[in-house]
Order: structure tokens, then C-alpha cells, then sequence
């Protein structure tokens, strides 16, 4: 197979404007553009290097279980201070809804919700 890197990370919301602002403003994302897609707002977002586009999706499309479940379990971001981190979501009003915690020496980790129960990881890797 040719070589492959990420190019974008796709999530769908009833409310692609709500949820954009969480990420602009919880986690310093910036808006790099909108497009229209078949009647369809999408949000296009830089998220620490990472491609977010954000979709209106119909409200009868059926609704995934609660987490855990088969498909885009979590996101992934490494902060260079975890307790920093959460100090500032909490200052933005962002509730941990996981840890902090030492996965094993040199790795802490700790969980927020987005919209949409998009569950996002945030990482403190050491040494």
C-alpha cells in the first residue's frame, strides 16, 4: 500500500455551530473555513495540527450508545502540562469527566466530553 498520513477527522452534530465553539474555545481551535455540503453546513477546524470537520446531520439519524462503543472511540491530544491543562478548561467552565491519572510511569491522562458525546483524551507524556 502507498503510504498513508491523516488528512481529517469527520464528526456530525445537530448543532455544527455549538459544537465548533466548544472546540474554538475550550481547546484553542481555529475556524479555517465552511462549506455547504448537498444543504448541509460543515465546519472546517484546525485542532493542533488536526483537520475537524464538523457536519449538520439530520435529527432523526439514530443516535449512537453511550460510550464505549464500536467506531471513533476518543480523541487524542497531548498537553505539555496536564494539570495546567485542566486548570484552564476548568476556567472555561469544561468539567473533567475522568482522571486525572498515571496510566503507567511517564503517561497521565484525563477525560472531558464534547458535543455530541465526543469523549476527548488529553495526555501528559514524560521521559
Amino acid at each position: 500500500m502507498t503510504a498513508c498520513r491523516i488528512d481529517h477527522l469527520h464528526l456530525r452534530s445537530p448543532d455544527p455551530e455549538a459544537a465548533a465553539r466548544f472546540y474554538v474555545s475550550a481547546l484553542d481551535a481555529r475556524e479555517t473555513g465552511r462549506q455547504d455540503v448537498n444543504g448541509a453546513l460543515r465546519i472546517m477546524l484546525d485542532l493542533g495540527g488536526l483537520m475537524l470537520f464538523i457536519e449538520a446531520v439530520p435529527p432523526e439519524t439514530p443516535k449512537p450508545p453511550p460510550a464505549p462503543f464500536q467506531g471513533i472511540e476518543h480523541i487524542g491530544l497531548t498537553v505539555p502540562d496536564l494539570d495546567a491543562a485542566i486548570a484552564e478548561l476548568a476556567g472555561k467552565g469544561v468539567p473533567l469527566t475522568s482522571g486525572p491519572r498515571e496510566v503507567r510511569p511517564g503517561l497521565r491522562i484525563a477525560f472531558i466530553d464534547a458535543p455530541d458525546k465526543v469523549r476527548i483524551e488529553l495526555l501528559e507524556r514524560r521521559g
